[in-house]
């Protein structure tokens, strides 16, 4: 490329960046994957380091995020909360661990310190005299907003840090990633989508848009959490290493992730990087990588910074879970309450491993906000064992060829009428015997979070229904080992396993009880409220309207 050709074309990336960045950091609304975001900028890293007279100070290379909101009021970082660089595979890791050792001196060992990449919001918390005084998000990397308000809500940031045999200085900035957890996220979706109100795309849009809400209020009802991975100045004698400002901070009663190690070299930074792949699914929470330090803080002194990158660090990033498909379809799901979901039918894309071809689309009302038609380029995003859902199409791809979707009248099982309660946004199908009513409530009911059956999965749920062996959950306790062994692909050993799982069943935690029941509005979270509060079903059975209002988390319409 001449040099011409690539300065339009340096342009053309930093004008899109930019406008990914505000969508990103401003808005919280990206329209991109994060992998198309890094793509861009590791082409006009690559195109910049070709043709270095045409950097300039204002290149997205040389900042991070964008500008604060103004209504927060902004906050100077007394150190740049800068961005790290990513290695997006092991040889690129290998590369990080080379360029590390050609800038120290050659026979000074390196150690390194690897730990999840939180898939949230960037913060840092000033204390002095061990006191909570300042939160703020990083902003452009210098300046950020005031967010205080709001992160006095977390319940697992100390206002006030404990007292240590690691005594803390008389100020200390900490960094830290505010998070929401999965479980948190979608009882939050789950409320709002009862509400009518628009869902957030992923936990790190809730966890932003939460952070940097001027009502203090509505940040507190939304469950956020924080976990610490640093301090702003690193030349405090207290500290050696990053691992002991880690020990330092989770003794000063900061929460700081358990899930850290310490390793001799890269090689075995890369074993820790399959590890931590491994939990991915497992975890309560979103991780969209890992972050490799060296371990040595004299040693971060002689590595530096690039203008934008610590070069003494690296994110190593997991396979994207947000990709770019066609959505060829929308047809219709029937849940265990009736309701109708629209799901999209899409072009088979590869997400985190797995191959997407069907996506929530929640309900009719939110295919109308978004705007989502039939044939649109859409992105698609898939968390942990989250169901992949469709985050929001991209009307620049749209060739007028499109259809708009609308919900049927009947049931698409049953063909009983449909019905829209007045203030809900859900459809539900009023026949009470329809097919696929029954089979999700067994489902549900037999599912991990509620009774947890081992064994009795949706497909073996459909032919039961089918057969007419099982019409609703109290026939699973009447099932016979003959009933079951009798089926294809089942046999006696198999039936033994799933009456023995059945049995076990008969004696469940309370709390699991009542999520197993199905009843509308109320989840896992609101089971444990509920058996705290009332603690016997006959109670609960007998509590009146009032006295369910007065639980914490319910309202009028729950109760």
């Amino acid at each position: 490329m001449n040099r011409e050709n690539a300065h339009h074309r340096i342009q053309k990336l930093r004008d899109d960046i930019a406008y990914h960045n505000h969508r990103y950091y401003v808005l919280d609304d990206p329209i991109v994957s994060d992998a198309d975001y890094d793509a861009l900028l590791r082409e006009l890293q690559s195109l910049e380091a070709a043709f270095p007279d045409l950097i300039t100070d204002d290149s997205p290379t040389r900042r991070v995020g964008s500008a604060p909101v103004p209504e927060l009021g902004a906050v100077t970082h007394a150190n740049p909360m800068m961005s790290l660089d990513n290695a997006m595979s092991d040889g690129e890791l290998r590369e990080f661990d080379q360029r590390v050792r050609r800038l120290l001196p050659p026979d000074m060992p390196v150690d390194y310190v690897s730990e999840p990449k939180f898939d949230g919001l960037a913060v840092e918390l000033v204390y002095e005299d061990g006191v909570f005084i300042q939160g703020s998000t990083r902003g452009d990397g210098i300046t950020g907003e005031d967010v205080s308000h709001n992160l006095r809500t977390i319940r697992n940031l100390p206002l006030r840090l404990k007292r240590s045999e690691l005594p803390y200085p008389a100020r200390v900035d900490i960094r830290g990633e505010v998070i929401i957890r999965l479980a948190d996220f979608t009882a939050m979706n789950e409320e709002r989508m009862t509400a009518g109100e628009k869902l957030f795309a992923n936990p790190r849009n809730a966890a932003a848009g939460s952070i940097r809400q001027l009502d203090s209020r509505i940040a507190a009802r939304r469950n956020l959490s924080l976990f610490c991975y640093g301090v702003a100045d690193t030349g405090l004698p207290m500290f050696r290493t990053h691992d002991r400002v880690l020990d330092c901070l989770e003794s000063w009663g900061l929460p700081v992730n358990p899930i850290r190690h310490r390793c001799r070299d890269i090689e075995e930074v890369i074993v820790e990087f399959r590890r931590i792949e491994s939990m991915r699914n497992d975890l309560p929470y979103e991780i969209d990588g890992m972050v490799v330090k060296v371990n040595d803080l004299s040693q971060w002194e002689r590595l530096g910074t690039t203008a934008r990158s610590p070069r003494y660090a690296v994110a190593c990033k997991f396979p994207p879970r947000q990709k770019t498909t066609i959505l060829k379809d929308i047809l219709i799901q029937v849940g265990r309450t009736g309701v109708l979901t629209p799901v999209g039918i899409l072009e088979p894309v590869e997400i985190g491993g797995v191959t997407v071809s069907r996506a929530t689309l929640h309900n009719a009302d939110e295919v109308v906000k978004k705007d989502i038609r039939i044939g649109d380029t859409v992105i698609v995003q898939r968390a942990g064992d989250v169901i992949p859902e469709i985050v929001k199409p991209v009307p620049e791809y749209r060739t007028g060829q499109e259809t708009v979707f609308s919900m049927p009248g009947r049931c698409p099982v049953c063909d009983a009428p449909v019905i829209a309660t007045e203030g809900l946004v859900a459809v539900r199908c009023v026949n009470p015997r329809c097919r696929a009513q029954i089979e999700e409530k067994i489902r549900y009911f037999a599912s991990r979070g509620a009774m947890d059956i081992e064994g009795l999965g949706a497909k073996l749920v459909a032919v039961l229904v089918d057969r007419g062996i099982v019409q609703d959950v109290a026939d699973l306790y009447r099932l016979r080992i003959e009933d079951l062994a009798e089926l294809d692909r089942m046999g006696v050993k198999s039936a033994e396993n799933i009456i023995r799982q059945i049995d076990r069943s008969k004696h469940p935690a309370l709390d699991r009880f009542v999520t197993a029941l199905g009843i509308p509005l109320v989840g896992s979270r609101t089971a444990v409220l509920l058996v705290e509060t009332f603690g016997s079903i006959d109670r609960l059975r007998k509590a009146g309207i009032d006295e369910l209002m007065a639980v914490k988390g319910i309202g009028k319409e729950m109760a």
